[in-house]
Parts: structure tokens; C-alpha cells; sequence
């Protein structure tokens, strides 16, 4: 049978409560695998394993209980070995990486903060901006809308104008949030969003990092903000490669 890995964490390990059970159905229960003085929170992996979310709720349920006691890397749903030798193996190989990655963690959560336009600000916004642009869309709008081809081009430099702000808007946001992060990772873009940013933040400027993302969304209403946090820090199991000095006052003025 394969062996499913929920995270890494420094020997002995965590204090793991008595008949504590992961993934499976009947739930595995949960041991350790050690290595290089790193183990291996593991189980049995079922043969059939699927995103429920009865099963996403168990790996992090591992990860919670094993984070209550001790720094933990946190593996993302669906870690397996072929099983707890090749575990092991792994430990080995890499122990260098993961003590490096585990000390870098310490004390240390995942804020995830996205961001998005609102359509009828940013359009108020380019064009308070842009005083040809507001020109050329009130004399459209005095001669009953314009020509078709007058429609095209102006419809054309508004999209330029949005595209151009949401750049801006991407840097802002930058500037402002990096600089409470010793870590930073960018997320996949989907549709809607401008920016997708993971930030490894510490306890202390944990709360100076949700006062600015309040004060950007105050200071800049054409932006919708979503932070969702403090989390497992899984976008940096992995070297981001992306660091941020510390903070010196607030930013986002």
C-alpha cells in the first residue's frame, strides 16, 4: 500500500493525539516516518483517493493538530509515496532543503490577497484621469452617442485606459503588501482577478498587513481586495526565490 504524506516537521516530531486518523475511508490512522533528524506525518493512502471534502478536511485536520505543537512544512492534497521507504528516502535526499525551509517558516503564516476592479469605479477613474478621454466621452454623449466608428475608437482607448490601471493597480498593491512579507509567491491569474499574491507574513506584522490592504481599499475604491488568511504556508514548501524587507511605516499612503 502507498503512503500518504501530510507534512514534514523537525525529530521527534510533533506530540500527535491518541487515535488521530487522516485521509480513508475508514480513516487511516496517522504515524511518522523518520529520517536525517526531519519526519514524515503519514498514513496508509486509499486506493481510490478523491478531493472530497471529507478527505480535504481530514489532511488538514492532520496538519492542524501536528501545527498546534510544532512547526510543520504543510504538503499540499495528494502528497503519496510509493511508500514509507521511499518517504523516507525523500527525507533524505532532501533534508538540507526542507530544515532550511522549516526555519524560514517559523512563526510564519500564508496570507492570500486578490484583487479585482470595480467596473463602474475604474471607469470613473480613467477618466478623471485622462481629461481627453473624459472629452471625447461627453462629446460623444452630446451628439447621441456617435458615429459607429467613433464608438469603436473610444470604446478602444477606454480599454487601453482600464489595461494601463490595472497595471498600475497590480504595482500598487505590490509596493504596499510585499514589505510586511519575508516571502512573496505569485498565484495563477484567472479571469478577473489582476493580482493573485501569497504572502509568508509573521505574527507581527500580521496585523499591519490587513491595516493596509483596509486602507488601499479605502484610499483606492476602484479595487476589490479579498484577503483569505492566515493559512498553512503552502506556496512556500518550495524556495520562492521572492523576499521583502521589513515594513517602515504604513505603505500604503
Amino acid at each position: 500500500m502507498s503512503t500518504y504524506v501530510y507534512g514534514i516537521a523537525a525529530a521527534p516530531g510533533p506530540p500527535l493525539p491518541d487515535g488521530l486518523t487522516g485521509v480513508g475511508d475508514p480513516p487511516r490512522p496517522v504515524r511518522t516516518v523518520e529520517r536525517e533528524g526531519l519526519v514524515a506525518l503519514v498514513s496508509d493512502a486509499p486506493p481510490e483517493l478523491r478531493p472530497k471534502r471529507r478527505e480535504l478536511l481530514a489532511h488538514q485536520r492532520v496538519l492542524a493538530e501536528a501545527g498546534a505543537h510544532a512547526q510543520v512544512l504543510p504538503l499540499r492534497f495528494g502528497s503519496v509515496s510509493a511508500d514509507d521507504e521511499t518517504a523516507g528516502g525523500v527525507l533524505e535526499e532532501r533534508a538540507e532543503h526542507f530544515r532550511e525551509r522549516l526555519a524560514a517558516l517559523e512563526g510564519k503564516a500564508e496570507y492570500n490577497v486578490k484583487a479585482a476592479h470595480h467596473e463602474e469605479a475604474v471607469l470613473h477613474r480613467v477618466l478623471a484621469d485622462r481629461p481627453e478621454l473624459r472629452a471625447a466621452t461627453e462629446a460623444n454623449r452630446a451628439a447621441g452617442g456617435g458615429s459607429h466608428e467613433e464608438k469603436l475608437r473610444l470604446g478602444e482607448q477606454v480599454a487601453t485606459a482600464v489595461q494601463a490601471q490595472e497595471t498600475a493597480d497590480e504595482a500598487l498593491l505590490r509596493s504596499v503588501l510585499e514589505p510586511y512579507a519575508s516571502e512573496v509567491s505569485e498565484g495563477p491569474r484567472s479571469t478577473g482577478w489582476l493580482a493573485n499574491l501569497s504572502l509568508l507574513v509573521g505574527e507581527e506584522s500580521a496585523a499591519g498587513l490587513l491595516d493596509a490592504v483596509d486602507e488601499l481599499a479605502e484610499l483606492h475604491p476602484q479595487l476589490d481586495l479579498r484577503v483569505n488568511g492566515p493559512l498553512p504556508p503552502y506556496s512556500f514548501v518550495e524556495r520562492t526565490g521572492a523576499t521583502a524587507d521589513p515594513p517602515v511605516g504604513h505603505a500604503a499612503r
